[in-house]
This record gives C-alpha cells, sequence and structure tokens, in this order.
C-alpha cells in the first residue's frame, strides 16, 4: 500500500510501550501490515516493528528468507506476530552485531537468548507458537524490543563495540536492518 517513513533514534516515539491489538478484523490492521512489509522490502531490511512507522501497536513482521545483510544465517521465514509474548529457554546468551533501520548506519554487539519460545497472533488472529534459537530469535528478540520502547543500543553491555558501519567494517555494504 504504502512505504512508510521510519521514525530515528531521537524521535520520543520510539521509547513508548505499544498498545495491544483487539480488533483483527480491523482494514486499519490489515493496511498496517502491508505497510510494514512494503516499508521494511523498501528499506532492505529484516524486520520492522509498527513503532518504528509511528504506530504503538504491538506488531512486528520479519523474515522473508535469508538476509543479504547476515548471508551466513539461516532463513527466517516471512512472520507478522501480533501481541507477542517471548519466553526464554536457558539462560543461554550470545553476543553478536546488530544493526536497526531506526539506528541508521551503526552496528553494535548486543546480548540476545540463544533459545527461545514465542507466541502471538497472525495477521488474522490465529494464536501460533515457536521455538526458535540462533538468527530467528535474535531478530524475534529485537523486534519485540521495539514494542518496549527499547533500541538495541540500550541491550547493549559495552558501548565501545557501537560504531559507523564504514568505520567497523571497511570495504564491506552493510544496510540496517
Amino acid at each position: 500500500m504504502a512505504i512508510r517513513r521510519i521514525l530515528r533514534m531521537g524521535d520520543p516515539r520510539l521509547l513508548q510501550v505499544s498498545a495491544p491489538v483487539t480488533d483483527f478484523q480491523s482494514p486499519a490492521l490489515q493496511a498496517l501490515i502491508t505497510d510494514l512489509y512494503d516499508t521494511m522490502q523498501a528499506a532492505n531490511g529484516a524486520g520492522l516493528a509498527a513503532p518504528q512507522i509511528g504506530v504503538p501497536l504491538r506488531v512486528v513482521i520479519f523474515g522473508g528468507g535469508r538476509s543479504p545483510r547476515y548471508p551466513d544465517a539461516e532463513a527466517v521465514p516471512a512472520t507478522v506476530l501480533i501481541n507477542p509474548v517471548l519466553e526464554p529457554l536457558g539462560a543461554a546468551q550470545e553476543e553478536d552485531w546488530e544493526g536497526c533501520l531506526s539506528v541508521p548506519g551503526l552496528r553494535g554487539r548486543v546480548p540476545r537468548f540463544t533459545t527461545l519460545r514465542y507466541a502471538g497472533c497472525d495477521a488474522t488472529g490465529q494464536r501460533f507458537e515457536r521455538t526458535v534459537s540462533g538468527f530467528h530469535a535474535r531478530v524475534v528478540q529485537h523486534e519485540v524490543d521495539h514494542l518496549d520502547g527499547i533500541l538495541y543500543p540500550q541491550r547493549m553491555r559495552d558501548l565501545r563495540s557501537l560504531g559507523f558501519n564504514e568505520e567497523l567494517f571497511p570495504g564491506q555494504e552493510l544496510r540496517d536492518d
């Protein structure tokens, strides 16, 4: 439907906690999901959350195959996740590089749970659940953080790893998530 403007770090709307979706039959919800996909694809992202386009609802999308930005990562299925609940399965965490469409041009090392179960609803309101690990688990955690007003730099343990893509990865062409 439309490619929307992605809010950037510093916009106070990115720090708000989003409201749950209550009407799954709403044409506005279906239009939001379409706009999220159009916007994510136009920006070459791996995922996008409704708050990133100024809509304070608990809706995220992610995946759609392999990410060119993470060529060694497994493919993540295209997913609409509404009103998500995350449950880490164990205490194991891994620190790895992340970027974000709302924090353009930067990367940082972020700790994330390596395995988790997530549950929520799809675009029609059908509840589903998945147990995931690796890159899939990282992407879900990153996107769901947006629903709670958290950007990845807030999760970093050591801000010395935060830097511009060109400085951290000279000669590599990286896009934001």
